[in-house]
């Protein structure tokens, strides 16, 4: 089996100024394919109406989909599980009571506890807010495999410790944060690829520039953390390459010896 390099999507791939992939990272893939697995290593579940067109574009070979709670193989399901509900149900009586956004999309919708603080985080980040808000409660009545928090990093610190059994990783902007079961993670579910697949992760590369990516960038053979990531994702990182605006991927697959360069 082809090693695997396995990339994180947004603010790795998916630069968010211009909601597009770079022609340099696309490049990089289509030179990469010959000899390697790609692997897309992702906290969206890249079957969503809103992800799959990149899924598309990319064309990986195997997805670890929602911080490794499912897993796909081209259009085979290796691998699938679901937060309990009891879990959910906690979440969000915590988020109603501390006046913090905590909920989960589907891609269309959106069910947060205050969406109100999701608008603002919005405006802020985008300058527009464009959800499709719903009862967060419904959320009960969907299998849901992760959840997400938006908001300042005090109100995720403040999940984290009221919820000693979660990890809430941030995200590049440091305005969110995954929500995830302790033994979930990019990184477990990596690993669980590699052993379906007979690969020793111990070889593989990993690309990526936010918190959730901590785990799997010292798991890996060869962890990338991009030049817009923050400082402790650069610190634990084998290679550290330039920003996704500045050709980030293509620069440090030409470094690392996986491609050539033109």
């Amino acid at each position: 089996m082809k090693p695997i390099v396995s990339f994180d999507l947004d603010m790795t791939l998916l630069n968010h100024a211009t909601m597009t992939i770079p022609d340099s990272a696309i490049a990089a893939l289509d030179k990469l394919r010959e000899n390697y697995c790609i692997v897309l290593g992702t906290a969206r579940d890249m079957d969503a109406p809103n992800s799959s067109i990149y899924r598309d574009i990319i064309r990986p070979d195997a997805i670890v989909h929602n911080d490794g709670t499912k897993i796909t193989v081209g259009d085979k399901l290796i691998y699938e599980t679901f937060m309990p509900k009891d879990l959910i149900r906690r979440l969000l009586e915590f988020g109603e009571k501390e006046d913090l956004a905590i909920g989960w999309l589907t891609g269309t919708e959106d069910y947060f506890t205050h969406p109100d603080k999701v608008v603002e985080i919005d405006i802020l980040r985008w300058g527009e807010s464009m959800r499709n808000f719903k009862d967060p409660w419904e959320a009960l009545d969907y299998p849901v495999r992760t959840m997400i928090y938006i908001g300042r990093e005090e109100g995720a610190a403040k999940i984290a410790g009221a919820f000693p059994e979660l990890d809430c990783p941030l995200i590049a902007s440091r305005l969110g944060a995954d929500i995830m079961e302790k033994e979930k993670s990019k990184a477990v579910g990596l690993k669980r690829l590699c052993d379906y697949l007979g690969v020793d992760i111990g070889k593989c590369y990993a690309f990526g520039d936010s918190m959730n990516d901590y785990a799997i960038l010292q798991e890996v053979g060869c962890g990338v953390a991009m030049g817009n990531a923050p400082d402790e994702l650069k610190a634990v990182a084998d290679y550290v390459t330039a920003d996704i605006a500045d050709d980030g991927v293509y620069k440090a697959c030409v470094a690392l010896g996986l491609i050539e360069g033109a």
